[in-house]
């Protein structure tokens, strides 16, 4: 049902409203898009209370309350409440009307909107059907925004290729020049979709902003020998150069997750790309070299899960690399493991 303040007579004391108060909007009205200009009300016109595009937590509240609305922990649905953390992602990203951006979790749209206003053209993806219908009153409204309605996987090591043509056709009928991925990434998708989108050879990413979970953060840009070492970390700054933006507490989200986040800054490296060579091939040599970490690398070379190895070919070919064969994938760095990857991959 709808709140309206009436016009109140000169005798009428006006109770003073809460500016974040949420009430449940007509049909039609979208909760998540910024208030229009509205014309002062006549005398026979009653006003509508529309709600402040600044979603701060008292907003997102009231806006999943009054929408009958449960964040779906599976789903890592917590929303953004810090208005300053939110900017900094913003910025980080460096928008301009060339960029083409790609945003998985639309949610409540706090940060879709942020992005159009800022980019030439925005398609944001969202599996949530209930999150789905409740913004699109408010992004059919945007020309450069396209909301799509799915996963964004279609396994775990491939993108949906709906998602990858539809993202490409905005881009073209926007005019933008260049392609990154803006987003308060759910956990569960955060690595493949980082992953998968560093492996594409026909979608050139410019750049990556995005929110994810403080492990993920530290594994993507840790250093040799260290305990997040491990194939993402290696993966990822073989082709890309990544910068840990600010360490985000949980108490900047709503519900409140149960560990801190990070926003990530990774660009890509053409250079890097070009002496990887095969990504996706020294990415399947990473993968099955990593399942056996914990053994040396002999060992894991030997016990290959493609199937074994002779462990006198194994060790002569490490022999000829010069690599001990004692050690741990791990204590190598990139240009090693690029070495094994010629080698044994």
């Amino acid at each position: 049902m709808m709140n309206v303040s009436l016009p109140s007579s000169p005798t009428t004391a006006v109770p003073r409203r809460n500016p974040n108060e949420i009430p449940i909007l007509p049909e039609g009205v979208d909760p998540t898009s910024p208030s229009p200009v509205e014309p002062p009300p006549t005398s026979s016109e009653p006003k509508v209370h529309v709600p402040s595009p600044r979603q701060t937590l008292s907003y997102i509240r009231g806006l999943l309350e009054s929408n009958h609305l449960d964040p779906k922990n599976k789903l890592g649905q917590n929303f953004l409440i810090d208005l300053n953390m939110l900017d900094l992602v913003v910025r980080s990203a460096e928008l301009t009307a060339e960029d083409s951006v790609l945003e998985v979790g639309t949610g409540t749209a706090t940060l879709t909107h942020h992005l159009a206003d800022r980019a030439g053209g925005v398609f944001t993806v969202e599996i949530d059907t209930r999150f789905y219908n409740l913004v699109q009153p408010g992004l059919a409204k945007r020309p450069n925004a396209v909301s799509f309605h799915g996963d964004i996987l279609a396994g775990k090591n491939e993108l949906n290729p709906d998602v990858l043509r539809g993202w490409a056709e905005l881009t073209t009928k926007m005019g933008c020049s260049r392609r990154k991925l803006v987003a308060n990434l759910p956990y569960a998708v955060a690595t493949p979709v980082i992953s998968n989108l560093l492996l594409l050879t026909d979608v050139p990413i410019d750049r990556m902003v995005v929110m994810v979970q403080w492990e993920i953060g530290e594994r993507l840009r840790a250093a040799v020998g260290t305990k997040d070492y491990n194939a993402l970390s290696v993966l990822v700054q073989s082709v890309a150069d990544v910068e840990t933006v600010r360490k985000v507490g949980p108490a900047n989200f709503h519900p409140r997750p149960q560990v801190d986040s990070a926003i990530v800054k990774i660009v890509p490296n053409p250079a890097k790309r070009a002496r990887v060579g095969n990504v996706k091939k020294f990415r399947d040599f990473l993968r099955d070299l990593y399942t056996l970490r914990r053994k040396n690398l002999r060992a894991a070379l030997a016990g290959w899960p493609r199937g074994k190895t002779d462990k006198a070919g194994v060790d002569a070919k490490l022999k000829e690399l010069g690599i001990d064969g004692n050690v741990r994938a791990e204590t190598l760095g990139i240009d090693d493991h690029l070495r094994l990857s010629t080698a044994f991959g």
